[in-house]
């Protein structure tokens, strides 16, 4: 069951941040989900840093907090692809 909410958390998260940002973001279902569970363990790091002040890699739950901080580690994560995998010309 845990397997499944995670899917849902990363489909509903990549989905948000791939309309919220701006820019095409190619990439299909998978990537997109893909995306999300990748931005609920930044979103949940992020959090679990800003709140007890140690490092420790957690992951958002399926909740609307949740959701909220896994959309905006979804949007980190894209900023972040799109920063290191320019090209220079």
């Amino acid at each position: 069951m845990n397997l499944i909410a995670w899917v849902v958390l990363g489909l509903l998260a990549g989905a948000i941040a791939k309309a919220i940002y701006p820019g095409y973001q190619g990439g299909g279902i998978l990537a997109t989900i893909v995306l999300g569970i990748v931005g609920a363990f930044i979103g949940g790091t992020l959090v679990n840093v800003l709140q007890t002040g140690s490092l420790t890699l957690t992951s958002a739950t399926l909740s609307l907090p949740g959701l909220f901080v896994a959309v905006l580690g979804a949007m980190i994560a894209i900023f972040l692809y799109y920063q290191f995998s320019r090209r220079a010309y």
